[in-house]
């Protein structure tokens, strides 16, 4: 039987436990980042990703071009952005709040492909989580400096786009689109690391990794990847788009939680404010079309 939230119970409990996993990732990555260089980091995670899983699933039936889009936007352009932001220029509680900023870049490249009209209620939302934003930007606690601020807002463009691309192909089996996107991901996360990072960097963060590093690291592909995107696959074939979405909401909460509770971020009142601000904004941006349903109208 379907809840009042239009799943049924041990679904419910499953969009719950995916939102837990993505929220708490952003810790995990903060524990990688202790010994990986970011960039690094990001190249072993798609390096797992695609092998060895790639050798028991079939190659999802996309062109070459949609996958190697794909998997430059969210390797090289989401990941490979956030995680260089989050080595010291923003806190993970933060920069799970600010990357759901994505869901307002989706909607307006949406649009821009389809030609549909901004309404009134995304106006509002937008306005709302750009208040939040402000708030955010004009705090120099360390936090958040404007450069991480602004990465991980290039992150959640690079996000939506792939959103975008992966739209275009509507792959038939999500986890094997991501597994076989993977390994595109890899040649500019392997150049951009050997300018920027340098091989004497990327060797010595291999070398200082310890057990907990390579948790961390395979979390990043087992836990995050191949659960989270298989799972939420499986769930949205299940039930309409407009009832699972909403959930994703729930992962600044666990990143925030997680951050405070694990690494001992300090939850000061401003940050209270903007991530209040950010929510009321995804919330009126993805719950709005639903509750208008809902109404009638």
């Amino acid at each position: 039987m379907p809840t009042r939230h239009g799943l049924p119970p041990a679904h419910l409990l499953l969009a719950i436990a995916i939102m837990a996993v993505w929220g708490t990732n952003f810790v995990v990555i903060k524990f990688a980042l202790e010994h990986l260089p970011p960039l690094t980091l990001a190249l072993l995670r798609f390096t797992l990703a695609f092998f060895p899983l790639a050798l028991f699933l079939p190659r999802p039936k996309v062109g070459w071009t949609n996958l190697a889009a794909y998997g430059v936007l969210i390797g090289a352009g989401q990941f490979g952005i956030l995680f260089t932001a989050m080595r010291a220029d923003i806190t993970p509680g933060l920069a799970s709040l600010v990357v759901q900023t994505q869901v307002f870049f989706t909607i307006f490249l949406s649009m821009r492909l389809t030609g549909e009209k901004v309404g009134l209620y995304q106006i509002v939302a937008l306005l709302l989580a750009s208040s939040g934003l402000a708030v955010i930007a004009f705090h120099t606690d360390g936090s958040a400096t404007p450069l991480g601020l602004g990465l991980v807002l290039l992150a959640a463009f690079s996000w939506s786009s792939g959103n975008m691309v992966a739209r275009q192909a509507a792959p038939q089996n999500m986890l094997s689109y991501v597994v076989w996107s993977s390994i595109f991901a890899v040649p500019p996360l392997l150049l951009f690391a050997l300018v920027l990072e340098g091989p004497q960097a990327m060797l010595a963060g291999i070398e200082a990794a310890d057990g907990a590093t390579w948790a961390a690291v395979l979390w990043q592909s087992v836990g995050n990847t191949m659960f989270g995107y298989a799972a939420w696959g499986w769930l949205l074939n299940r039930h309409p788009a407009g009832v699972v979405a909403p959930m994703a909401l729930m992962v600044p909460v666990f990143g925030m939680g997680a951050s405070a509770l694990l690494l001992g971020e300090p939850l000061q009142s401003w940050k209270l404010v903007a991530f209040a601000l950010v929510m009321a904004g995804l919330s009126v941006g993805m719950l709005w079309p639903r509750i208008r349903q809902g109404m009638g109208k």
